[in-house]
């Protein structure tokens, strides 16, 4: 047994005929999310393989996969943007977006889940749960999406798939649902046992051949395949009533049975059906690929999408029908050079066509399509229609920014944005020649609309451009950018961290803006309280005025001007976070007052405040996990003392060390190479921000001069 013929998912593929309701039911909005380096890439590419999408295989070590199209992707071997494609398994279309596993990318991850219907989060059999599997998780918690678990690279030596399943469970806190257990280990793997179908997967050992033989289950494995497979009957009785129901009263469970309650658990987000496999050796992938289509949901198990009025603010709530209205959501902008701005959309209900009009409910402007694509990797494929459950592209859209709505203009709808992180750490940037100066600022335009976590400001006190990014690996893939892309040259500064302001006590202040010059003056008093918020909280505005005191309208305007206010701290110029702010009081004019006075009250309180309320510096807290072979282990944790990390535990992974803490960002600059030094090459990290902390005393005087 192998593939689906290729040619029969390239017809399906170019002419579906599918019915509207099966059409959608057989459709599958995927993302392949994991940790760095754990196989997303090597295992999207088999699956392009193996449907019949691609005809020859890529290799991420060699820079020739599909998805990692980008020329910096080729070079370090690493995926750096979200790239999407659409491929057929008998008669589903499965569109994939393949993720990069770095924390400095993760805004892809970010974007890409929110339109996700379902993923396929791959764990290294070696590496297990890693600091960004766990990320990637958080964040697919956020959005409700349904997930499967892959275990990859179970051909490895020190891979132990049932330690990553016990991972799985004790870290990410998930329920897994074993389908598959690994045949032979490590050079030995060989296949996979199906405990649905009581049957053995056998792998061909020819490079490029996907080919299997199912086989009965040798008798030295039973007693275990069965042991595995009545775990997973009672873990399933305990999560689904009709398998409940069956087990207590000893009825006969089906395959079926089976099949349609992991369904059923998995799209409700109770459990993880767990397989295995070892893509760079092509094993695994088609039950992987049944599995996607068997368990994960289609856009119409996803149900309603909800979202509110831009002029009402009323709640309104959208099937995924292509008859219905149109609501879709921009996740994606990218600056094509040939055909100009690329705005990817999730087609939420509705249907796009070449040519209409469509209407931005965010900037209450219309727009027209001019070119609608299905994207593969960098290629465009051009339709002339796209319809609800379906991820594309638009050419044409001028305005339309990531985050943003389009619908229809008679009955518009604004769809949920998205969370971004705020960038940690900047460079001063300035091009080499001034006739330069021009295209250096449209090409830092055209990346900061492409990436939200990336922000370019001006410092007006030291005369320099500022550009903001989620760490140093971020920022040097944009400076490479700027110079191949648009061909400018430039000179940088050092990285500076993003420090942060906040204050130590609960206060109270009052704002006024009165100004009379005759005629009709200005007039807003509020008063407001303010105390420290929970660690990571933000800024969080409480009203509690009653009696009318300041007019509703009014309230949004001093909102607006609180946090306006926390945009320069008091301390530093630093933006100001985790605060709570309540409204408490206030007072009106009739004729005076006006959303712009209550916006002045608002700013200058809470500058009050932030004066009174003792205002401290926080630094941006990573949480670091280091990797080094054992030898090395008292020198990688010394270096990390002296840079005031803080160490939760040390742990064993194979035949190497693992130091999970908290570090300051400000003390790991060029760290990468001084772990490659401690180790001799042979010790890596990864970091992502945490949260803030007050700076030390002893350490702030060096951040900010004469400040004591």
């Amino acid at each position: 047994m192998g593939c689906e013929s290729t040619s029969l998912a390239r017809e399906q593929f170019n002419h579906p005929t599918m019915e509207r309701g099966s059409y959608l039911e057989k459709i599958r909005n995927i993302g392949i999310v994991a940790h760095i380096d754990a196989g997303k890439t090597t295992t999207t590419e088999r699956i392009l393989y193996c449907t019949g999408r691609i005809h020859r295989i890529g290799e991420v070590d060699e820079g020739t996969t599909t998805m990692d199209w980008m020329e910096q992707e080729q070079e370090r071997g690493i995926t750096i943007t979200a790239a999407s494609t659409a491929c057929f398994w008998k008669d589903c279309q499965i569109n994939i977006i393949d993720t990069p596993g770095h924390v400095d990318f993760t805004v892809e991850v970010e974007r890409s889940l929110k339109i996700l219907d379902g993923c396929v989060v791959v764990f290294c059999g070696v590496g297990g749960v890693e600091p960004q599997s766990e990320t990637v998780w958080r964040q697919a918690d956020r959005y409700k999406v349904a997930r499967l678990a892959y275990v990859n690279k179970l051909d490895r030596m020190g891979s132990d798939f049932f330690a990553v399943v016990k991972q799985i469970e004790e870290r990410l806190g998930a329920k897994p649902l074993i389908l598959q257990l690994p045949l032979g280990k490590e050079e030995s793997f060989q296949g996979v046992i199906d405990l649905l179908e009581k049957k053995v997967l056998i792998y061909d050992l020819a490079p490029e051949s996907l080919d299997y033989r199912t086989l009965e289950i040798p008798e030295a494995l039973k007693a275990m395949a069965y042991e595995y497979r009545e775990k997973l009957i009672e873990r399933l009785a305990e999560l689904d009533d009709l398998i409940m129901h069956k087990f207590i009263h000893n009825e006969e469970i089906s395959f079926l049975d089976l099949q349609e309650s992991i369904r059923r658990v998995t799209i409700k987000n109770r459990a993880v059906p767990v397989l295995c496999g070892a893509s760079l050796r092509n094993k695994g992938i088609q039950p992987l690929l049944e599995a996607i289509c068997a368990y994960l949901p289609s856009p119409l198990d996803r149900g309603v999408i909800s979202g509110r009025n831009p002029f009402t603010q009323e709640i309104i709530e959208r099937e995924a029908d292509p008859e219905g209205y149109l609501s879709a959501l921009c996740f994606k902008v990218m600056v094509d050079p040939y055909i100009g701005k690329l705005a990817y959309f999730r087609i939420y209900s509705g249907k796009l066509t070449t040519g209409m009009y469509v209407y931005n409910a965010n900037k209450r402007i219309k727009e027209k399509i001019q070119k609608l694509v299905r994207m593969h990797a960098n290629k465009q494929e051009v339709i002339s229609e796209a319809m609800a459950g379906d991820i594309i592209a638009c050419v044409g859209l001028k305005e339309t920014v990531t985050g943003e709505t389009i619908s229809d203009e008679e009955h518009p709808i604004l769809l949920e944005s998205m969370h971004f992180p705020e960038p940690v750490l900047s460079i001063a940037i300035e091009p080499v020649t001034k006739a330069e100066q021009e295209r250096l600022f449209l090409a830092l335009h055209k990346i900061e609309e492409e990436d939200p976590t990336f922000k370019v400001k001006y410092n007006p006190e030291t005369n320099q451009t500022l550009i903001w990014g989620m760490g140093e690996l971020h920022l040097e893939i944009i400076l490479e950018r700027i110079s191949r892309e648009f061909n400018v040259a430039t000179h940088t500064g050092k990285p500076q961290v993003a420090y942060k302001e906040t204050i130590r006590k609960k206060v109270m202040a009052e704002g006024k803006f009165i100004q009379q010059t005759g005629g009709r003056g200005q007039y807003g008093r509020v008063v407001i309280e303010v105390e420290p918020g929970e660690k990571n909280s933000g800024i969080v505005f409480e009203n509690r005025i009653t009696r009318g005191v300041i007019p509703k309208e009014f309230i949004p305007a001093v909102e607006e001007g609180v946090y306006e206010a926390t945009q320069t701290g008091v301390l530093a110029n630093f933006p100001v976070i985790d605060i709570k702010v309540t409204l408490i009081d206030g007072t009106y004019h009739e004729v005076d007052s006006s959303e712009f006075s209550f916006r002045m009250a608002g700013y200058l309180a809470l500058r009050e405040a932030l004066k009174k309320g003792e205002p401290v510096l926080l630094e941006p807290i990573m949480d670091i996990e280091v990797i080094t072979p054992e030898e090395y282990l008292g020198e990688v944790l010394g270096d990390l003392n002296c840079r005031r990390a803080q160490i939760v535990s040390l742990g064993q992974r194979g035949n190497v060390k693992t130091i999970r803490g908290f570090v300051p960002l400000a003390e790991m600059f060029g760290y990468v190479t001084k772990v490659r030094s401690l180790t001799q090459g042979r010790g890596s990290y990864t970091m992502e921000p945490s949260f803030y902390q007050e700076v030390p005393r002893e350490i702030l005087e060096k951040v900010l001069p004469g400040i004591f």
